[in-house]
């Protein structure tokens, strides 16, 4: 997921430097929600993965 968020990030700069304003929102808008579902999973599996196991 993080691999996601950055090809999105690094899209959305070289679009923005090129000029094409909607596809570097749209891929910027995109990096945020894959950052964002990549932060809640991390957390979740790190609270929740954690237990302990029976030998």
């Amino acid at each position: 997921m993080f691999r996601w968020a950055i090809i999105f990030a690094v899209v959305a700069v070289l679009a923005a430097l090129l000029g094409f304003g909607g596809v570097a929102g749209l891929s910027a808008g995109l990096a945020k929600i894959f950052l964002i579902v990549a932060l809640v999973v991390l957390v979740l599996g790190y609270l929740f993965g954690r237990g302990t196991r029976a030998p």
